[in-house]
């Protein structure tokens, strides 16, 4: 009995960290390719190979979840807002993997 509780428990913790992995190989993709343009033409982030110079380096800023999306939905400076181009779970996307990876 205990041997199950221990499994289920197992299957339970490790459950979210999938759907993260998921989450976070759907914000890479609209990082890299789907956002238009793209991300990686304007911004450094060192995980998906991207050193674009126009705006800040990624890596460097190391921006949280929460910054990530506002800027993708409503644009900042002379980043285009995404809002229209992409949707609430690409944008809430690209926020996660940003965040989670910049400055690695």
């Amino acid at each position: 009995m205990a041997r199950q509780t221990l499994c289920v428990l197992a299957l339970l913790l490790a459950a979210p960290a999938v759907a993260d992995d998921d989450l976070l190989a759907q914000g890479r993709q609209v990082f890299l390719e789907q956002a238009q343009p793209s991300c990686s033409l304007c911004h450094t982030l060192r995980e998906a190979g991207a050193s674009g110079a126009v705006g800040p380096d990624l890596d460097q800023l190391r921006p949280d979840a929460a910054r990530v999306e506002s800027a993708v939905r409503n644009g900042l400076g002379v980043m285009p807002p995404f809002a229209e181009s992409l949707s609430d779970e690409q944008i809430r996307a690209v926020a996660a993997y940003v965040s989670s990876v910049a400055g690695q």
